[in-house]
C-alpha cells in the first residue's frame, strides 16, 4: 500500500487514487497556520494539587485492604420473584403460540394450515419445555448459591428464528398458491 504526495505537498493519494485531504475537515495549510504554543484555558489546571506524573514511585503509600469474612450467603427474595416471572414469561409466550396454533386447527379445513397448526403446536410445546428447563435449572442454580451465568441468550434467538421461518414459510406457500 503505497502512498504518493503530490507536487503541492497538500494533498495523499492513496491505494485507489482517491485523495485523502478530501476526507479530513480541514486543509494541511490551516492546520499548519495555527499557534503552536498556546496556554490551556484556567478551568483545565489541576485544582487538587497532584501531579500529572509521579517522580518518585516510592514515596506512594499502599493502600490497605480489609479482609473479607466468611458469612453465609443470603438469597434475597427478588431473585426468586425474578426467576418465576422469568418462567411465567415463557409460559404466557407458550399459551399464546398455542392459542394461535388451535385457532389456525379449527378455523381453517385447508390441509396446509392443518400442517401449519401442527407446527405452531410444536413450537409452543417446545417453548414451554425450554422455559420450565430454564426454570428449573435456574433455581437450582440459586439453591446451589452458584455464581455462574444466569443468562440465557441462545433460547429467545432460537424461539424467534423458528417462529420467523415458519411464518415465512407459511406466507411463501400462500403466495404460491395465488
Amino acid at each position: 500500500m503505497s502512498h504518493r504526495r503530490e507536487s503541492t505537498g497538500e494533498s495523499v493519494v492513496g491505494p485507489f487514487g482517491v485523495s485523502w485531504s478530501s476526507f479530513l475537515p480541514f486543509s494541511s495549510s490551516a492546520i499548519a497556520s495555527l499557534p503552536e504554543d498556546t496556554p490551556r484555558p484556567s478551568r483545565y489546571t489541576r485544582q487538587d494539587d497532584i501531579p500529572d506524573q509521579v517522580q518518585n514511585y516510592s514515596t506512594i503509600q499502599p493502600v490497605r485492604v480489609p479482609r473479607k469474612v466468611p458469612t453465609a450467603i443470603k438469597v434475597e427474595g427478588k431473585v426468586w420473584f425474578a426467576n418465576e416471572r422469568t418462567w411465567l414469561s415463557w409460559l404466557n409466550a407458550a399459551i399464546l403460540i398455542g392459542t394461535f396454533a388451535v385457532a389456525l386447527f379449527n378455523a381453517s379445513r385447508d390441509p396446509v394450515a392443518r400442517a401449519f397448526a401442527y407446527v405452531y403446536a410444536a413450537l409452543s410445546i417446545g417453548v414451554l419445555i425450554y422455559g420450565f428447563y430454564l426454570y428449573q435449572s435456574r433455581i437450582t442454580m440459586i439453591r446451589k448459591r452458584d455464581p455462574g451465568h444466569y443468562d440465557a441468550i441462545v433460547g429467545p434467538i432460537v424461539v424467534s428464528a423458528l417462529l420467523f421461518m415458519a411464518v415465512l414459510a407459511n406466507f411463501v406457500i400462500r403466495v404460491r398458491e395465488l
